[in-house]
């Protein structure tokens, strides 16, 4: 199954679900996720805190450079994980014909760290990989 993760500027949140996700599944075999943003800065690399809080997961985001959502992105996914209600709602407008791909990350979203201090990214990077077991968990029941 081919996931894209979805925040604002793909330089905190999606990032960290990509790189946490990839170091979940790769020993087990899975697809490689992706992550994009709706407001993102093409070559943007991931903030460092998130480096430094994906690493605590296994994850890597030393290479990571931000890249916006695109048609294409959206079409290769089986499933769009968005970080917040408002992602949501910004993607079903905008591209209503991938509609049965999008869900939330989390029923209440995943707050933005932007500017946090290392703390907050962890408790963040905690966030995400409970969310990211879960999906594993039906992944693999699947």
């Amino acid at each position: 199954m081919k996931l894209l993760f979805v925040c604002t500027g793909n330089t905190c949140r999606s990032p960290m679900a990509e790189a946490i996700w990839n170091a979940m599944a790769a020993p087990l075999g899975l697809p490689h996720a992706k992550s994009a943003g709706l407001s993102a800065l093409p070559g943007d690399p991931a903030a460092a805190n998130a480096v430094s809080a994906a690493r605590e997961y296994g994850g890597d985001l030393t290479a990571h450079r931000a890249q916006p959502v695109t048609e294409a992105l959206l079409q290769e996914a089986d499933r769009v994980y968005c970080m917040t209600p408002a992602h949501l709602s910004l993607l079903r407008a905008a591209c209503p014909e991938f509609q049965e791909k999008y869900a939330l990350l989390t029923p209440a979203g995943i707050p933005d760290p932007y500017g946090g201090d290392l703390a907050t990214y962890l408790r963040t990077a905690a966030a995400i990989h409970g969310a990211l077991e879960e999906i594993l968990r039906e992944v693999q029941n699947d």
